[in-house]
């Protein structure tokens, strides 16, 4: 497992299975080896939000990430 600080209250965890991105001390997004990006359905806060966005490198309003529920993004990590 390696741990990788990106920035001020993000983090992104590699697995074997999946790279996690975590914002604050939330697993929010990842992705799954495989399956491609995935994101919580859960709404955070705007600041997380756009975190999500900004690691997935997608713009808000044309996202189209699959979106999971917060299960499966804990039981990855």
């Amino acid at each position: 497992m390696n741990l990788t600080p990106i920035a001020a209250n993000q983090t992104e965890i590699e697995t074997k299975d999946a790279r996690i991105f975590f914002s604050y001390k939330t697993p929010v997004a990842a992705y799954i080896f495989g399956r491609g990006f995935v994101r919580t359905k859960n709404f955070y806060s705007v600041t997380t939000s756009r975190h999500i966005n900004k690691w997935i490198g997608v713009d808000a309003k044309t996202d189209t990430t699959e979106q999971v529920d917060q299960a499966l993004l804990d039981n990855l990590a």
